[in-house]
């Protein structure tokens, strides 16, 4: 079936950490003979910092941040079998997401993949005239990549036909270990960028671990930190780590550390696209707790977790090579037999062949 893809970018994970999401489950359903074309607009500067070139699997286009550009790709909607509009583009949101509605065929399927549910919720909650909530009455489909049965039970309440989880997962052809880099030698590292809904709990879990223990090397990387002058002595700052660098990032170290974004961290039941990547890499991670993290890893075994910076940094001072090593491998393991894009896309796939068969029922529910 033809998919049309409208979402923040799928060539630069610039200020986009869904393009890793994105770029699993996508290359797996082009792989099961579904024909793609992902829709991004030229913003925020992603096309300056690409991170791969345009894919065999899939059409990428890349259309101009203005009104017009816009009309043109949003009408290529109607060659469709599957239209989709990602939340979090940046430009345009309110009018992809009419827009999809309005221009998919009349046999088409209508999906709004939340890859922020928690945050998407919390707006709605606040914004009675929110225009996701006029749009789910039109929309076949929500998916989301976390949440579980809060986000299910929630996006039910306002109305949304169907929801399902599609957690983020591991892509092993391009997250898997690697040989370490000095570039990333630490005790422990940590990846993401500065937004303000986690940047108190880096504080927290990262910031005040390094003052803890200001003998041990600590290691940040991603955007935003460059303005921070406060930083702990034992913290060095790297800026932007483009994906092809991930693997090194996570190998390297001694552990990496996983901090949720507070909405995230408050619904549970999501864990970051980070968490597959560094348990692919056979990195040992150490978590921010969160509801649900179990389903997913083992904790102690597959995964040590932290309620606090205390935590952390009890983790890193009492941690050894061996340990590391065995927590790495156990969750490396794990995630290859039941967390990868193979296992994901396979879900997407059944359930879009599902809902095409029985237009029936998407009429009878609208």
């Amino acid at each position: 079936m033809k998919i049309a893809f409208y979402g923040s970018s799928l060539v630069s994970s610039y200020w986009n950490g869904a393009a890793t999401y994105y770029r699993g489950l996508l290359r797996d359903l082009a792989a099961r003979g579904h024909e793609i074309t992902f829709y991004e607009p030229d913003a925020f500067e992603r096309q300056q910092h690409r991170d791969m070139d345009a894919p065999v699997w899939a059409r990428s286009v890349v259309y101009d941040a203005t009104p017009e550009a816009l009309t043109a790709v949003l009408a290529e909607a109607r060659q469709a079998d599957v239209v989709v509009k990602a939340s979090g583009v940046g430009v345009f949101d309110t009018e992809l997401l009419q827009g999809i509605i309005a221009h998919a065929a009349p046999h088409a399927l209508r999906i709004f993949w939340d890859v922020d549910a928690a945050a998407t919720l919390d707006e709605m909650r606040g914004v009675a005239d929110h225009p996701l909530r006029a749009a789910l009455r039109d929309l076949d489909l929500v998916f989301t990549y976390g949440g579980g049965d809060p986000v299910i039970t929630a996006y039910q309440g306002f109305g949304a036909r169907r929801c399902v989880p599609i957690y983020n997962a591991l892509d092993p052809a391009t997250h898997h270990p690697v040989a370490p880099d000095p570039r990333f030698a630490a005790d422990l590292a940590f990846l993401g960028n500065r937004l303000p809904d986690r940047e108190a709990r880096v504080d927290e879990y990262f910031m005040k671990a390094a003052a803890a223990l200001p003998e041990r090397a600590f290691l940040i990387g991603g955007n935003g930190w460059q303005w921070r002058d406060d930083l702990p002595g034992n913290v060095r700052h790297l800026g932007h780590v483009g994906t092809n660098d991930h693997n090194a990032f996570n190998c390297t170290p001694l552990a990496v550390l996983n901090v949720a974004r507070d909405s995230m961290a408050n619904i549970g039941f999501s864990p970051a696209t980070r968490v597959f990547e560094a348990a692919g890499a056979a990195a040992c991670l150490i978590t921010d707790a969160w509801e649900g993290i179990e389903l997913f890893l083992t904790p102690d075994e597959e995964v040590l977790v932290a309620r606090d910076g205390q935590d952390v940094a009890e983790h890193v001072r009492t941690l050894t090579p061996e340990r590391a090593r065995a927590v790495g491998q156990a969750a490396l393991a794990r995630v290859l037999k039941e967390h990868t894009y193979t296992l994901r896309g396979a879900q997407v796939d059944a359930i879009l062949r599902e809902e095409l068969a029985q237009p029936e029922a998407r009429s009878a529910a609208a």
